[in-house]
């Protein structure tokens, strides 16, 4: 099981897509369990993953370096804005499974939508995270807005040279800041996904597998399916709020449907479920899509034409990459690369898959 750790529902940056802290009445910004709670939680599963999650979870480095050195879990994983790298000893840093340094591509798009001067602060950090050590997967987590230019951005991130891979998250769903969704997603994002595929794929006939993650994963559920929704959000992952209630998403803090316990009283074996529902269960693409977002499919924000808009763009990734399967089987068959090479991720290491 995934566990998101929520540290502290504040954050020191206020992006434009995302508004910065989570209310405090609803959220804490401080923890208000004991670790010894968490741990009697958590210890009962012997595959757990803990991502540590915020807010921005190195406001609260102390609980983090408590919980890695108090409770036994199989993998640690944490997401931050890396701002706070110095917070975190870098032993701690090296017992990382995955870091997912949150960055949104080259230095103009990243420093307009997460402020002036996070870009160069971000590449510091994965700069200082490889020097001093850390041999874990870093990740560079974008998320993709209006003046995301998607094949520029992602290889930015990719020839920066510091990063395993590479995620984008689509500022959809509840995003109020779209001026021409239709106009970006037809003349901007389909021809950059077009080319980063193309692209991805020239580079896997020299040996070169590209950290690209929604291409590799969505590769491996045309091969093999995966959890429905693909973080696992309700059936493999939960989150645990600062004061120990339990949700089946951790962007999900105000929903009554993403309520299922609290570490006090339940057994990390018996959480309810939370599930896709509605026309996503009868739909050819779910086995690959796994309904993309159960915050997005339960809340329906942006009502049936938008949820429909974004399934569009979801069905035309998808779509691409089962286009390029001829291709890659050839690359496989000829023993240029292996599958194995292209099973990413290994765990649930909280990317989401499908963009």
């Amino acid at each position: 099981m995934l566990y998101f750790v929520l540290t502290t529902g504040e954050c020191n940056l206020n992006c434009r897509y995302c508004g910065g802290s989570f209310p405090e009445s609803q959220v804490p910004w401080r923890v208000k369990y004991s670790i010894g709670q968490l741990k009697s939680f958590i210890e009962n599963d012997p595959d757990s993953t803990i991502a540590f999650y915020g807010g921005e979870p190195l406001l609260n480095s102390k609980f983090v370096k408590d919980v890695m050195d108090e409770v036994r879990a199989r993998r640690f994983v944490i997401q931050t804005n890396g701002l706070l790298k110095e917070d975190l000893e870098q032993d701690y840093w090296n017992r990382m499974d995955a870091v997912l340094l949150s960055i949104d591509g080259a230095r103009e798009t990243t420093d307009f939508y997460r402020g002036s001067g996070v870009y160069s602060k971000v590449i510091k950090a994965a700069e200082t995270l490889r020097r001093d050590g850390f041999e874990g997967d870093l990740i560079a987590r974008m998320a993709a807005s209006e003046k995301t230019d998607i094949c520029n951005d992602v290889l930015h991130l990719i020839n920066c040279g510091l990063f395993d891979h590479v995620h984008w998250q689509l500022d959809v769903g509840w995003s109020v800041s779209w001026t021409d969704f239709d106009g970006w997603s037809e003349r901007s994002y389909k021809p950059g996904i077009l080319r980063l595929l193309r692209f991805w794929t020239s580079e896997l006939e020299k040996r070169r597998v590209i950290g690209i993650v929604p291409f590799l994963g969505i590769l491996k559920r045309l091969r093999g399916g995966g959890a429905i929704p693909p973080c696992g959000s309700g059936s493999e992952s939960f989150a645990i709020m600062p004061d120990g209630r339990i949700r089946a998403c951790p962007i999900a803090f105000d929903a009554e449907w993403a309520k299922v316990g609290d570490i006090f009283d339940s057994r990390s074996s018996d959480l309810p479920t939370r599930e896709i529902i509605g026309e996503c269960n009868d739909c050819k693409y779910l086995r690959v899509c796994g309904g993309r977002c159960l915050y997005m499919n339960r809340e329906g924000l942006w009502g049936k034409d938008g949820f429909q808009k974004v399934c569009n763009l979801t069905k035309f990734t998808i779509n691409a990459i089962a286009s390029s399967n001829n291709i890659i089987n050839r690359i496989v068959a000829e023993g240029v690369v292996d599958f194995d090479e292209l099973n990413y991720p290994k765990f649930n290491n909280s990317t989401e898959i499908i963009p």
